[in-house]
């Protein structure tokens, strides 16, 4: 199994590329089931979940080349299977965006129930009840999700989300592309991975209207045909990379970014003591400011404001601030098991419930630890990047699952770390 090996007190600097966005390539990947023509997308990153849905599009009968890096052309015209099953879906959630598309354009679709991450729970219970609202008859069968369209086609209609859910947005705005009628999603995510699917689905033919607001209209058409579609810069990696400058000390440029989709982070971290500077509409220079880092409360909540998956980040950040923050999360019940883990390197945090108490400025040491999920990986990376000693992390597979060439990236702005391998009791170095 591989490790991460990382040997901290390095400042950062140079320039870095981000990458596409994981979280729109997914849907982006899934939207092109609802067509029997090709669509291509380019800025696709090679990420362990993209290579896993890549797989379960084969497995359902499409046809995934990639002609050049980060470029996927996709022809599903002839799937005939429409199952997404148990030993794929376990290892990624997302497997269940394959539901909304499968029952548009087939009548019928079956989806083992999610896995993935440990970070509470992510019910698909909304989906669920947003396809029966669209006229589908849907079952759990031996944790499977089984969906039928009786009709042959979805039935549009209004569906007001009880809680906001990205995932679920996504889904139901795929499936109401294929409808008969209009549907109107009320209470809708705002994440710009939505408007960035949204603005595919059109590509493909799909009449979708307010992508990005609260409510979201749908009007059914009869068929999707073929697309060009580039997907958006990973604006969470782009807060990681800013947090990496910042708790080392360092100076990045971070490019092929887009700092309107972070507007929340980049606010709470100028008033934690970063300074930002935006070079351009797709560019930033990042840089711990000279009064050094201030403690700041900060509270997670839907887009457009302080995102759940920054939150591991900032944490490892207010380790090393001046004072004490209060960090509040309020999208997921499991989602502070990184902060033992920074205990343990030597952090000063308290958990209360959905409350960490973070008391700063507290010198990390390196030291054992494993990461739980995708972005606890990435806030014990740059806790271990500010620490003294050797840091050594274990089922780093999490971050593979959505940061792109990582170790390549931080060794190439100076970062001493290196990806082992754990073989039989030994360490081997392996490329990186």
């Amino acid at each position: 199994m591989d490790k991460f090996l990382v040997r901290g007190g390095r400042p950062l600097h140079g320039k870095i590329e981000i990458s596409g966005a994981k979280n729109s390539a997914l849907p982006c990947l899934a939207a092109t089931l609802l067509s029997s023509e090709t669509v291509t997308l380019h800025n696709v990153p090679y990420v362990k979940d993209l290579i896993t849905f890549r797989r379960l599009l084969e497995d359902l009968g499409a046809t995934a080349l990639t002609p050049e890096l980060r470029t996927v052309k996709v022809n599903a015209s002839n799937v005939q299977i429409f199952e997404a099953p148990y030993e794929l879906v376990k290892t990624m959630r997302a497997s269940v965006l394959a539901l909304g598309p499968l029952l548009a354009r087939f009548g019928q679709a079956k989806v083992s129930l999610p896995g993935g991450c440990a970070i509470g729970t992510r019910p698909i219970d909304l989906h669920l009840k947003a396809f029966e609202q669209l006229g589908a008859v849907v079952s759990l069968e031996s944790g499977d999700v089984v969906a039928r369209a009786p009709k042959g086609r979805l039935v549009g209609n209004t569906i007001e989300f009880e809680k906001v859910t990205v995932t679920g947005t996504e889904n139901v705005m795929m499936a109401a592309s294929l409808a008969i009628g209009k549907t109107t999603i009320k209470n809708s995510a705002q994440e710009p991975e939505i408007d960035d699917l949204a603005e595919l689905l059109n590509k493909m033919g799909a009449r979708i209207k307010g992508a990005g607001t609260d409510t979201i209209e749908i009007e059914g058409v009869e068929a999707l045909g073929s697309a060009e579609h580039t997907i958006i810069p990973d604006r969470i990696e782009t807060g990681t990379f800013i947090v990496a400058a910042a708790i080392t000390g360092g100076e990045l440029e971070i490019k092929s970014c887009d700092p309107s989709h972070l507007t929340a982070v980049i606010e709470k971290l100028r008033e934690a003591g970063v300074d930002i500077e935006e070079l351009n509409q797709s560019t930033l220079r990042v840089k711990r400011s000279s009064g050094g880092l201030v403690a700041r409360d900060v509270t997670t909540e839907p887009h457009p404001l302080f995102p759940t998956d920054m939150q591991a980040q900032y944490m490892a950040l207010m380790t090393q601030a001046e004072g004490e923050s209060k960090v509040v999360e309020t999208i997921f019940e499991n989602r502070f098991m990184h902060a033992s883990e920074l205990i343990r390197m030597g952090a000063d945090i308290q958990i209360a419930g959905n409350t960490a108490v973070v008391r700063g400025k507290t010198q990390l040491m390196g030291a054992k630890i494993i990461a739980s999920d995708l972005r606890a990986s990435a806030s014990l990376v740059l806790a271990a990047l500010c620490a003294e000693g050797e840091t050594r992390i274990d089922r780093v597979y999490h971050i593979d699952r959505g940061y792109e060439t990582i170790v390549r990236k931080l060794r190439s702005l100076g970062a001493d770390i290196e990806r082992v391998q754990d073989a039989s009791g030994s360490v081997h170095e392996t490329v990186a």
